[in-house]
Parts: structure tokens; sequence; C-alpha cells
């Protein structure tokens, strides 16, 4: 139990295709003492239509609680499409950025869901295939640079949790965390999240200044991410690509087509690894390749 007047509050917020019940019970595992847990239940259908209702709701009851206690400091943590609802509410919302001690974001397809993007590729609007395909990089970061945030991510198949990508969940400002073998709709129920979740709170660590450094393999990621309609892939694919160019330093650039002739990208290290991957649709196809050229032009050997 909380009192009147709780030490702070906790705002926890289920993704798409689920209740507010896991997150409720995440809540009370990390939570502090005296401290107030908010868990919106936006409904098990509504999470397959439009994501701006959705947002409405949880910045209208955020806007009730802040009034109701405007000097006691937020936390929040959202799971998938519930870290993008906060995202967003955030966004709209920069006063309250002094107040919010950490945002969490558990899973969250942060620069855009390749699945969703896949089954609505012209952006049409295909129930919330549309709202969950949408990059919100340059959104999280600029939210990241001011609170203090987190980024959780599970690594099931050498590339995703199942679901998300773990590049999907890579921005700027933020600290991240990959942890191995939890599939994404067991996230809000693992151990190994509390335990992340409870360190940063205790000991937040400081933030990397940004996701791209200043090396040729970062330069190269950061100008292929810029790519209009880039969506970070998965590196299963990696083996299958031909290569494209060799850059400077040893770096390598692969394409790959799938049999919807679906264009992706790679970047290689000298070593093999994989270092970046994504795709672009039909629509960008010329944007990519015109990106590849300025590449070749700029660091090929």
């Amino acid at each position: 139990m909380t009192s009147s007047n709780p030490e702070r509050l906790l705002f926890v917020q289920h993704g798409w295709a689920d209740t507010n019940g896991a997150m409720a019970r995440l809540a009370r595992r990390v939570a502090p003492s005296n401290t107030k847990i908010i868990a919106p239940n936006l409904g098990w259908w509504r999470t397959w239509l439009r994501l701006e209702p959705l947002v409405q709701d949880v910045e209208a009851l955020a806007d009730q609680t802040v009034t109701q206690h405007p000097q006691t400091p937020i936390r929040i943590v959202g799971h998938s499409m519930g870290g993008l609802i906060w995202l967003e509410v955030l966004h709209r919302r920069p006063e309250w950025w002094p107040q919010v001690e950490f945002l969490v974001l558990v899973g969250s397809p942060v620069s855009g869901s390749d699945l969703c993007r896949i089954m609505d590729p012209l952006g049409l609007g295909l129930g919330i295939a549309r709202d969950l395909g949408k990059n919100r990089r340059s959104m999280a970061s600029a939210i990241a640079a001011q609170i203090p945030t987190l980024s959780i991510a599970s690594n099931t198949d050498g590339g995703s949790d199942g679901l998300v990508m773990l590049g999907a969940t890579q921005f700027d400002h933020a600290y991240h965390v990959v942890l191995p073998d939890i599939l994404h709709s067991a996230q809000r129920n693992d151990a190994l999240v509390d335990q992340a979740i409870v360190e940063f709170w205790q000991n937040p660590p400081l933030p990397k200044v940004s996701i791209e450094g200043k090396d040729l393999a970062s330069r190269v990621i950061k100008q292929l991410r810029q790519v209009p309609g880039m969506t970070d892939g998965h590196s299963r694919y990696f083996t299958k690509a031909h290569l494209w160019a060799t850059l400077s330093t040893g770096l390598n650039l692969f394409t790959w087509k799938n049999s919807f002739q679906v264009d992706h990208v790679f970047l290689g290290s000298h070593q093999g690894d994989c270092l970046f991957s994504g795709f672009v649709g039909w629509l960008h196809r010329l944007d990519l390749y015109r990106t590849l050229h300025q590449l070749k032009r700029d660091y090929a050997n």
C-alpha cells in the first residue's frame, strides 16, 4: 500500500496484443517502497487498431496523476509498443521532463518494427502496422538527452528477440542492455529484466553520447540509417549477400534481394562480422543505391 503522499510515481505500460496484468506485476516486483503504481489497461483489441487513441488515453491519465502530485518524481517502464506510447507522450509534454527520473524501454522497436513495415510497406494504414513501423529514433534520442534512459533488448536468435530487431532498440544518449535468450513476450515476466531495471535505477551509468561514433563503421551505419525507409533487419541473411564494394579499413558493403525483391544491405567488418543489417521497400530502392554509390565514392580504397 502507498500513502496519500507517495515518494515517486511509477507508470508502466503494456504493449501490443496485451493487457496490463503482466506489467502491473513487473511494477510491483521492481518498485521501491511508497511508490504509486499506474498501470493503464488499454484493451487487447484496441492495440490492433491505431496508436493515437492509446497515446491520448495514457497522456490524459498521466496528466491527471501529475496534477495530483506535481512535485513527485516520475519513473516510466514501457514494454514494446508501451515504450513507443510513452515516447509519444513525452514528446508532447516536455514540461514533464524535469520531473522524470528514469525512462525504461523494454523490447521497444524505436526505429520501427520490421514486421510491420513488411505488413504495410506503403504505409497505407493497415491496422496498427503503420504506427508501429514509424521511425522514432530522433524523438527517443532527444528525450534520452534530457532523461536518464535505459533500452533493454534480448537476443534469442543472433539478431532479435524473436519479434523486435536488436538494431531497432538502439538510439543516441540511451544506455543499452542486451540480455540473452528471452523471447519478446516473456520479457515482462523475466527476472533478468527486473534486475536490469533495478540496477539502472540504483546506479544509472553515464549514457553513451551517441550510438554512432567517429570511426568509419559508425559513420557508414549512420548514413545507411538515414536512407528514407531504412529498417533495421536481421543479420541471419548476411551469409546470402553478395559483395557490393570494399571500403577503407577493410569494411565491406554487401547487398541481397529476398524472394519479394526487397533490397537488403549489410556492412561487414574485415573479420567477417555483420556490423549492420537493414532493408528498404520498393519505393526507396533508388535512395538506397544513391547512398551506396556515395559511400563508395567517399570511402572506397
